[in-house]
């Protein structure tokens, strides 16, 4: 019995992109040029790639002479969750209490809401 390469869904270069940015990805090199045993030049270079939102978590340090007063830094310091069926980022609230943007999945608390608000008659 052999195995078989499968192609699973979201492989193309935008879901690997989005992956990269959101999980973040860091290059870190210690360059040392020496003769004879003596170091005469030492070079460190830290990269890193991601997301504003995912380097803030980590805790990068960003340019001198950042807003953080604008709308997108506030909206990244909002509480995200991911979906569990689509994997993509929504407000904590939004996808508790009503639904996921991107696929529709409803919450246990949001249909439990949605099902209370149904009128119930006892004379049937």
């Amino acid at each position: 019995m052999s195995l078989q390469a499968t192609k699973s869904e979201g492989t193309g270069l935008a879901d690997v992109i989005d992956r990269v940015l959101d999980k973040g990805l860091v290059i870190n090199a210690d360059i040392c040029v020496s003769i004879a045993g003596v170091e005469l030049l030492g070079i460190k270079i830290r990269a890193a790639l991601a997301s504003f939102e995912t380097a803030a978590q980590y805790g990068l340090e960003f340019p001198s002479g950042t807003n953080y007063q604008t709308a997108a830094w506030k909206q990244a310091l909002e509480g995200k969750e991911e979906c569990p069926q689509c994997g993509k980022k929504v407000l904590a609230e939004e996808l508790l209490n009503n639904a996921c943007p991107w696929c529709g999945w409803v919450s246990a608390k949001a249909k439990k809401v949605s099902l209370s608000a149904i009128p119930v008659s006892l004379a049937e």
